[in-house]
């Protein structure tokens, strides 16, 4: 049970998340949703804790997450993976490297920096590509791959963490309608397979309809919306974006059926 009891983060006179409350249970998709610098990114952001909270507390099985320092957050960190908006991946290294570093809090630091893999952590890796149809690239630098292939590879290395949750900060927003389903069919696929907790930071509304079984709102760092995605009304989205709430209603009509 991943729990956030007033969280909260100034960045000097802003407040960018504002005393946000939210109890998360295992294995649920979650999209967070709302219009841009709503506080969403933040939010993923101090839950991984590479930013820090104002105020708040954060806890993960009532261990709490807001007081950990030094190798008791880097382990966090292996649980609570992150998958960002712009990869995050070194271009220059293959495909296979680049998902290995998922393995980095699974092995000692010099194997790591020597890239001395293991013979089973290369399989893990093979495998975790496979499974989004990108083992055939496995050899290939990361920088020629397009950006749909190239967030399926981080979350590739996100899942050879072995994480309990999955945090995505708008893993499809720079992405083409068919990429943007693989990627989603990918997030989703992990979620339901392995029951891994997902939050995933959408723009559209169509998209968070789709994929995710509750959906949590965000206006001006506040949560003012927390339900099912039949709960969301044209009122209610029109609270959450105001006068973008037509536009992003209906912004992936291309998507094909599942």
């Amino acid at each position: 049970m991943l729990e956030l009891e007033g969280l909260t983060r100034r960045f000097g006179a802003m407040t960018a998340v504002d005393c946000v409350s939210l109890a998360i249970g295992p294995g649920e998709m979650v999209g967070v949703i709302g219009r841009s610098g709503a506080g969403k990114s933040t939010l993923l952001r101090m839950i991984n804790r590479l930013t820090d909270p104002s105020e708040g507390r954060i806890r993960w099985n009532g261990r709490e997450v807001t007081a950990l320092r030094g190798r008791a957050l880097r382990q966090w960190r292996g649980q609570c993976a992150m998958v960002f908006q712009q990869f995050n991946l070194v271009p220059r290294l293959d495909v296979l490297t680049n998902v290995l570093v998922g393995r980095l809090s699974h092995v000692p630091s010099w194997r790591a920096l020597l890239r001395l893999w293991s013979e089973e952590e290369r399989a893990i890796a093979l495998s975790a590509l496979e499974q989004f149809d990108m083992g055939a690239l496995a050899p290939q630098q990361a920088g020629s791959l397009s950006g749909g292939q190239q967030q399926r590879v981080a979350i590739a290395r996100a899942l050879v963490q072995e994480p309990a949750i999955i945090l995505a900060d708008e893993p499809v927003a720079s992405l083409d309608p068919r990429n943007t389903q693989l990627v989603m069919d990918a997030l989703a696929e992990i979620n339901r397979r392995y029951g891994i907790t997902v939050l995933v930071n959408l723009h559209s509304l169509d998209l968070a309809r789709r994929y995710c079984d509750r959906l949590v709102g965000l206006t001006a760092g506040r949560l003012v919306f927390d339900g099912p995605p039949e709960a969301l009304t044209d009122a209610v989205a029109r609270r959450l974006y105001g006068l973008e709430a037509a536009e992003v209603v209906g912004a992936v009509p291309a998507l094909a059926d599942a």
